[in-house]
Order: C-alpha cells, then structure tokens, then sequence
C-alpha cells in the first residue's frame, strides 16, 4: 500500500513539475491496474488527497513565499519596513513595485510552479476518483472528491487574486499540455463555480464526520463560502487586458468581466443561495469571546471544529513561518523565542488603525499591538508610531517559545464572520438594507461590541439606505479582518485600492502631524509593564492624556512626531515611508498583481508573457 501510495505521489510531483523541467518530458505513469487499486479504495485515495496539502508545505510554497509576500499595502496593513530596491525585494512586494527579477520570488521551484504542483495532484486526484471511486455511491469516496476539488479551487483563487490571469491546467499534464499560455481567468472562474457547485453536493456540514470535525479537512460552509469569495471576485472590478488580449503585452484597464455568467445579477444570487445555506443549516457560530478566539486558535494543536474556523492550512507542528513573519515583535532571548534572531513584526496594522475602532470595540486592543517582547527588560516596550504589530498572532499564547523560524501555526483561510459579511453584502447589493441583510452585520458587530451591545444595534438600525450599508461593510470588513490579508482582494473588487491607499496616506499625515481627528492627542506617551499578567498600559493613546499619570510610568518622548532615531536613521511617520505606501503614482493599479516571474517565463518555452506594465 505505501508503496502505491509513493509511486501515485511521485508521479503527481514529476507532471507538474514537467513544466520547467525538460528532462521530465516523458514520466512514467503507473498502469490502468494501479490507479484502479489506488482510487478505489479510501484511505490509499485519501492519501493522494493529502499529497495536494503537502504541497502548501514546501520550501517557498505558501509556507514562507505565498503567504508572507500576498495581501499588503493596504489601507489597513502594511510591510514594516521601508527599504525599496534593497532587502532581496521584500519591500518592493508591498509597495507595487514586485518586478519578474524580485529577489524573493523569482525562483525557478517558487511559490507559482509550487501551487501548480498542487493542482496537478488535485488534477490526478479528481481524474482518479471519478474514473474508480464509485463516488455516487459511496459517501466516503464522493466526500474525497468533493475536498479535492474544493481544494484545487482554492489554489486557483490564490493564483489569480495574486496573479490575475494564470494557465488554465484541469486534466492531468501530458506531453500537449506541458508548456501551456494564460488563460482568461474568466474561463478559470466558470470552470472554478461549476466544480464547487459539484463539490458542495459531496460535502458533510463541519462537525457532521470525523474529517470534518477537524479544521484542516474540507467541510461543505467552507466551499460555500468559497463559492461566494469567487462569485465577489470574478464579477466585480479588476485590472483586466482588453477582451481577447490575454498574454499579448496588453496594458489593459480596470473593468468588470464582459462573460454573461460573470456578472452579478448572475452570480449573486447563486452565492446567496450557497450562503444561506451555510448559515441556516451549517451548524456555526461565532466565538463569544474574540481574544479568546485568537488564543485558542494559536494553541497550535487545537483542530477541533469550533463553531468559526471554517478551514485553516494544515501545517504540522513544525511546519509553516505564519508566527514568523506576523505574530507580535519577540526579541531573542525572551522567554518566548529561543531562537538566535528575533521572530514576528514583518507586517503590521496601518498605525492610524486603532483610533479608526470604536473604545467599545474588542477587537481594537486585539488587532493593533504596539509592543514588542523587549531582550533587555525582558518584558513588554511600546515600539515606535511607525511599526505596529498583529496582536492577533503572538508567542505567548502558543504554549511553547519559538525556536526555529518555523512554528507550526496554522493560518485560517476562513472564518463564519466573513460568511456572514459576504452574505449581508450580497443581500444588499441584491435587494437593499433589508432586515436579513442587518441581522447578519449586526451579528459580527454585536460580538465585537460585548458588553456595548446596544451601541452595535443602534448603529446597524441606523443604516436605512443601500449605500450607507456598503460603506458599513467596507469598514466593518476592515476591523474583522486586519491581519487575515483578505483586503487587498476586496478593495481591488470594489474598485477602491487606489483611493483608500491614498485616505492612507491622508491619515498618516494627519497623526503624525497632529490635525484633523488627531488634533488633540498629546506628544508623549507613558507605559508601564505588569510582569505579573504580561501586559503593556499606554497612556497617551486618546485626547486629553497630555499630564503626565501619578506613579511609576516611563515615558517615550515625541512619539507620535519623532521621525529619526538616536542613530541617525528614519523611523516613524517620515515622508518617504508614507508617500512610499505605494509606488509607480497613478498607474500603481497596474500594478495590483504580481508579475510572472521571469524563472517562470523561462521554463516555459517563453509560452508565458506579462501583461499590463511589466513588460
């Protein structure tokens, strides 16, 4: 059985890597006997369903490439370092400058020929099952079915929010298909819906089953709300090439997608319908507690369906760099990292983000963290304006220091709340401000304002016209989400990358400055460190603390205008760092994806070109 299972695994890596490869021209593929072997029986089946997840596993696949590198700058997160042209390209991901030579990611086994490597197992899989597993029959295989193809949607959502238009691969590589162009994504997103509209019919609610009562295992509320993430995607705005121009050098423009089955009075309905669905019948909830929430899901061995995680990348206990690059500052020589370099703190809220949440709002103190875990004090220090980190992610909470620059969390791809914020803006886009349409805002709102409740229902009550429902959606998608980089995707669909880039930049300006909304903040903030629950107190965060408290406070001087530090170096809010949020000016949309990278163009027999400005 191992054996089989190694050979079908073996033959899934050679096919796609095929691509770049061209002494792989010819792989061996197993007999007729073998697939039937494999495919008919479940847990060997089940296996070439876990060959497509191991996938996310490798070096420079979403473990420490695609994950890190896709979701920022936006209006409310950004890379925290500005160093463009220099740091191996890392800076330049995030400020839209990210060119075919990027230093990070132009590797010839990077993050796209490795997602590729994904699909082509989903492609043997989905092949595989169909042909032998008797799926209309039995629930187990139609089940593996289902979670392949949910899976393969995933990558190729991934694939084209970063990418835009991308091959099209949904048979298994043969010598035809090796070296194939782009494809219209629109073509990938209709063939994308038609197998989730498939898969659904295979899938047990989360909870129903032993694989779906684990988190890393596909279950029908996630692809429903996968559904919906395409349906937003494929028939709202994006930097298209002119119609039949895909990979012809076209500049392109921002526009809708011209497919008649892409548009929304099409799709929405369908998604709705999906939503619904999930809500009505799903068996989900949201977490009463939103900290509470994030600490349990950093305990790094909690997999158990829990009411909101709808699907989180399985990485093994000492897999994955998600800590690595996006939990709290943790200095060397803390207690929580024993590594030899500091861990956490790449990526950050925007630093006007915490004065945007309301002071009843829960979530405020649990998104925006401006501390670090300090290897002189031992304890907790502010950091500077500039650099605020992801309180959501953090070391302390994991149960064991970091120790390497892998730490086994695990990232959630989805969670009920964004079900509940798809549907409600579907429904009002569909049919208005509608009562449906509110209690589904209301219910993320009402949790994120415990204890304040009323103060939730009064504002979603207040929201009487479709348009001031939007504008709710767009801010409160904004406060759920900061740090699950879902907002890069959502501002390109709602036509607004540019336009909240530059209220960015406005705000930033302002909060350095002192005007505006910040008029009445004070210069200096105070802190003190409480050893005994592990917890920072700032006083200076709202108007009015411009005394300083009785007691013993350290003070950090200038905070909000200091731009350069004791050594001579720009930090904080200086000019560059803000105007620098995005680069290329008014053409920065068209560059709102990544380029293909030129490892990539090269091993594919130049079958691959850019779009847009790259070229």
């Amino acid at each position: 059985m191992k054996k089989i299972f190694n050979l079908i695994l073996c033959i899934a890596v050679i096919s796609a890597l095929a691509s770049s490869c061209d002494s792989l021209l010819k792989p061996e593929s197993p007999s007729s006997y073998e697939a039937e072997t494999v495919y008919s029986n479940y847990n060997l089946a089940e296996g070439t369903v876990f060959a497509i997840t191991e996938a996310f596993c490798i070096d420079k696949s979403y473990r420490n490439r695609f994950l890190p590198w896709y979701g920022y700058n936006t209006d409310i997160e950004w890379y925290n370092t500005y160093n463009p042209g220099g740091d191996q390209g890392k800076s330049d991901i995030g400020i839209y400058d990210c060119r075919p030579d990027n230093g990070q990611l132009n590797e010839a086994e990077g993050c796209y020929t490795l997602m590729y490597t994904a699909i082509e197992r989903a492609n043997l899989a989905i092949e595989g099952l169909r042909q032998y597993g008797d799926v209309q029959n039995k629930e187990d295989m139609a089940y593996l079915l289902g979670e392949a193809l949910t899976l393969r949607a995933m990558i190729y959502y991934d694939l084209c929010k970063a990418w835009g238009d991308v091959p099209a691969r949904f048979e298994p590589v043969v010598s035809e298909t090796i070296y194939l162009p782009k494809s219209s994504r629109e073509v990938i997103f209709k063939q994308l819906l038609t197998d989730l509209d498939e898969a659904i019919g295979y899938l047990p609610y989360p909870g129903q089953t032993a694989q779906t009562r684990r988190t890393d295992r596909i279950n029908k509320v996630f692809a429903e709300g996968l559904y919906a993430r395409i349906a937003l995607m494929a028939s709202g705005y994006a930097l298209r090439p002119e119609e039949g121009m895909v990979g012809q050098h076209d500049l392109g423009s921002i526009r809708l997608a011209t497919d008649e089955q892409l548009q929304k009075s099409v799709l929405y309905p369908k998604a709705l319908a999906h939503l619904k669905d999930a809500i009505a019948k799903g068996g989900c909830s949201l977490d009463s507690d939103y900290e509470g929430y994030w600490k349990r899901q950093s305990a790094r061995a909690n997999l158990n369906f829990d009411g909101e995680t709808l699907f989180v990348i399985p990485f093994g206990e000492n897999r994955g760099q998600w800590n690595n690059y996006f939990a709290v500052r943790t200095d060397a020589g803390t207690k929580y990292n024993t590594y030899t370099s500091a861990r956490g703190g790449s990526a950050g809220p925007l630093p006007y983000l915490w004065w945007k949440f309301d002071e009843r709002d829960v979530r405020r103190d649990v998104t925006c963290a401006n501390y670090r875990w300090d290897n002189k004090t031992g304890g907790l220090i502010p950091t500077g304006i500039g650099s605020w980190y992801f309180g959501k992610y953090r070391f302390d909470w994991q149960g064991k220091p970091a120790s390497s620059s892998d730490d086994g969390a695990k990232p959630v791809v989805m969670r009920y709340s964004d079900v509940l914020l798809m549907a409600a803006e579907i429904e009002n886009e569909l049919n208005g401000a509608t009562s449906d349409a509110k209690d589904w805002l209301l219910q993320v709102r009402r949790r994120a304002f415990k204890g304040s409740e009323d103060a939730a229902e009064a504002y979603v009550n207040g929201l009487s016209s479709k348009e001031a429902f939007f504008n709710a959606i767009v801010d409160e998608r904004a406060l759920e989400f900061c740090g699950e980089f879902l907002r890069k995707a959502d501002l390109i669909r709602w036509n607004m990358l540019k336009s909240k880039l530059d209220e960015a930049k406005t705000e930033l300006r302002a909060l350095r400055d002192h005007t505006g909304s910040y008029a009445d903040l004070p210069e200096d903030i105070y802190y003190q460190y409480d050893e005994t629950t592990e917890s920072l107190t700032v006083y200076g965060f709202r108007a009015g603390e411009t005394t300083r408290p009785k007691g013993n406070w350290e003070v950090s001087k200038n905070y909000y205008g200091k731009v350069t530090s004791d050594d001579g170096k720009d930090t904080g809010l200086y000019d560059a760092r803000i105007n620098g949020i995005y680069a290329h000016g008014d053409l920065m949309e068209w560059y709102m994806y990544w380029p293909i990278f030129a490892n990539q163009i090269t091993n594919s027999q130049n079958k691959l070109v850019n779009d847009y400005y790259y070229e």
